[in-house]
């Protein structure tokens, strides 16, 4: 604790000093350099005017000597900004001047300044450059250089100050640190010891201090709450033995009301089931849940107090199914302590109620063409076999039942398997406009009959997509034969696609057959749903095509979006991301 609150003492104590130290150095250091450069600058305007006094002939000639005086490099600049006469190099070494920027401000303003680097010097040199004129007609430019030593050793010596100040003041904070945090921490180490001890449930008696701070009120209260612990102890453990031997053995949720009927505790497990409640400690079973079943059950268990036992159902967004079981808090009777334990079957009750939609939607697909086909068979035997015509006639719808239940079969096994995990998929860069190219032959046929006409408005140069191509054309030529099935003639289906926003590409299919209510388009892609059952048996659908397309896409990491409107055809969009 002690060095622990020492750093932190220590550590504030620095920062400040360093962040102090830090920016007067910045704004000391701006100020001497604003300052030094503005004298500098103010020398060599001074300089470049006397020497504008002079005609440029007589500058030439003694223009290192004036550049000697000056302690500046002179160059002399025509109108056009070709160098005449510098007195560092030769004149016809140097190129054009006349785009440098302080020549250009000089071109505008009268007055031009520029600072630049220079690597060969290693420091910054500035540049000032006035026009020479004659009758207001800017005949030159005298440009004068100095490189600005004086304003770096000037910073040199300032930052140096500023180091040594610093290490000065962190010794000297160092040291108030060290005795400010003996000071401050010695009560507050004793009492951490006295609580430490207490906390470890080893004998302690009364701590004392000698300090009349807020410490010292600090150990009062600790005393305080030592001599009420010791009393209150006991009856805690009692009720803590008690609730911790239910809480630690039961797998389910566990809820303990206490005399208040109000909701005392939960264990892990109900908190996970009743995750949507919120908190809910504190509150009656009512106000808790709203739930008129549970309370109903509650009260029964009041009255007659025996244990009741129901299933009830919490929650309205995800309905949570529970078996419950109401009982008193064993040997907390007189307290008026009662128990409730919440076993979640909701699972097990979404599992049979699908096992029982299957099972029933299973056999009644296969009973259908199982009927039909004893049916034919029989009339067959009992004398149809006669009449070749007739008997043809018979086989061939034999046939057509047949060869429905086995794309029923295949089917399920396809959604079996993808579901399992037993689907092995070859994922590869495909092309969606070829793989449509590739479908279309098989659905043109079929569209033909019908009059349909199919445009395919896919670009060649689409993105690729990482897809298996199998189950690719797969999907597509459910959809596709989907909206075959359901056009009627002379209509159209349209293939387009578009690049998403969310980063993948959208490829809709749009036909103009009859559509399908609005409030049935969520039903779409459950096993088995048909909105005109009749017609899709006539048609040859098992119900489960687009279930499989549904899963086929959630596998490629897309989804499948459907729009429809009844009488004005359905628009189907795959969504096939360009990232996996």
């Amino acid at each position: 604790m002690k060095r622990y609150l020492f750093y932190k003492i220590f550590g504030t104590y620095l920062i400040l000093v360093i962040l102090s130290v830090f920016v007067s150095h910045i704004f000391i250091r701006d100020e001497i350099q604003k300052t030094l450069t503005a004298n500098i600058e103010e020398e060599l305007i001074a300089d470049a005017y006397l020497i504008d006094l002079n005609t440029p002939q007589i500058i030439s000639g003694q223009l290192k000597l004036i550049s000697r005086l000056s302690k500046a490099r002179i160059t002399l600049i025509d109108a056009q900004g070709k160098v005449i006469a510098d007195s560092e190099k030769s004149a016809e070494a140097l190129e054009n001047h006349f785009n440098r920027p302080e020549v250009q401000e000089a071109r505008v303003r009268g007055k031009g300044r520029a600072i630049r680097f220079s690597s060969s010097i290693g420091v910054d040199m500035l540049y000032i450059a006035i026009p020479v004129k004659h009758n207001s007609t800017i005949t030159g430019y005298v440009r004068l250089a100095r490189p600005l030593h004086e304003v770096r050793h000037s910073i040199e010596k300032v930052t140096g100050t500023i180091l040594l100040t610093l290490i000065i003041v962190v010794t000297f904070s160092l040291i108030l640190a060290l005795l400010f945090s003996y000071w401050l921490t010695a009560p507050i180490k004793k009492i951490e010891k006295f609580t430490e001890k207490l906390r470890l449930g080893e004998p302690v008696g009364t701590i004392f201090l000698k300090t009349s701070d807020e410490t010292k009120k600090l150990a009062d209260n600790i005393n305080y709450l030592v001599d009420e612990l010791k009393t209150q102890l006991k009856s805690a453990n009692e009720e803590k033995a008690k609730l911790v031997t239910a809480f630690s053995s039961m797998t389910e949720g566990l809820m303990i009301l206490d005399s208040q009927d109000r909701i005392e505790a939960v264990n892990p497990s109900l908190d996970n089931m009743l995750a949507q409640y919120g908190d809910i400690k504190g509150k009656p079973l009512l106000e808790a849940f709203r739930n008129v079943d549970l309370q109903k059950a509650f009260l029964q268990f009041k009255t007659t107090k025996q244990s009741v036992a129901q299933e009830i159902t919490l929650g309205n967004i995800e309905p949570v199914i529970l078996n419950i079981s109401i009982s008193a808090v064993e040997g907390s009777i007189a307290d008026g302590k009662n128990m409730i334990v919440f076993h979640d079957i909701t699972r097990l009750k979404k599992l049979e109620r699908v096992r029982t939609d299957f099972v029933a939607n299973v056999t009644h697909e296969i009973r259908t063409p199982l009927t039909a086909i004893l049916g034919y068979l029989e009339t067959i035997r009992d004398g149809a076999i006669e009449n070749k015509d007739e008997a043809r006639q018979f086989i061939e719808i034999i046939i057509k039942h047949a060869q429905r239940l086995n794309r029923l079969v295949e089917d399920l096994l396809t959604i079996s398997k993808i579901e399992l995990g037993e689907m092995h998929f070859h994922f590869e860069q495909v092309s969606l406009s070829e793989t449509i190219a590739g479908v279309l032959p098989l659905i043109e046929p079929k569209a033909k009959l019908k009059k349909i006409k199919i445009n395919n408005r896919l670009k060649d140069l689409l993105p690729l997509v990482m897809a298996d191509k199998d189950r690719l054309m797969q999907v597509f030529v459910n959809i596709l034969d989907n909206a075959v099935k359901f056009t009627e003639e002379a209509g159209e289906i349209t293939i387009e696609a578009a690049e998403d926003a969310k980063d993948g590409i959208s490829v809709s299919i749009t036909d103009t057959g009859i559509g399908i209510p609005e409030s049935e388009v969520a039903r779409l892609g459950e096993r088995f749903y048909r909105v005109d059952k009749t017609r899709s048996r006539d048609l040859g659908g098992t119900g489960l095509g687009l279930s499989i397309v549904k899963h086929l896409m959630i596998a490629h990491g897309g989804w499948l979006e459907i729009e429809s409107r009844l009488g004005r055809g359905t628009k189907v969009s795959l969504f096939f991301p360009l990232k996996q």
